[in-house]
């Protein structure tokens, strides 16, 4: 089906955005600290903020990840819950979900 070709490529995409993202910001944290006291409390305070914004790549690229798996192995348009088809306007839009939009909402 050439909508899940389209998808696949979409998170193909998806990964080498975020795998990108994320080695900058290795690079980033792993930079040489500012001599300046004060430089370096700021410095400080913003490599929180970047861990945090990199925690999150990390768990949407585990779940782009777990979505190219599970096209492999021909789960790809099927609820982990119920074992519904999902709608492939859902996937479209959230191409890494692995649930359909009522389990979705149950879970919510």
């Amino acid at each position: 089906m050439e909508q899940l070709q389209n998808i696949r490529q979409q998170l193909i995409q998806m990964q080498q955005e975020l795998s990108d993202k994320l080695e900058r910001i290795v690079n980033h944290i792993t930079t040489e600290a500012n001599s300046d006291w004060s430089e370096q409390a700021q410095e400080r305070e913003n490599d929180e903020v970047i861990d945090a914004l990199g925690n999150e790549m990390r768990r949407e690229l585990k779940l782009v990840n777990l979505a190219l798996h599970r096209m492999k192995e021909g789960e790809y348009e099927f609820c982990e819950d119920c074992g519904e088809t999902i709608n492939i306007e859902r996937l479209k839009v959230l191409p890494y979900t692995q649930h359909c939009i009522k389990c979705a909402s149950k879970a919510s």
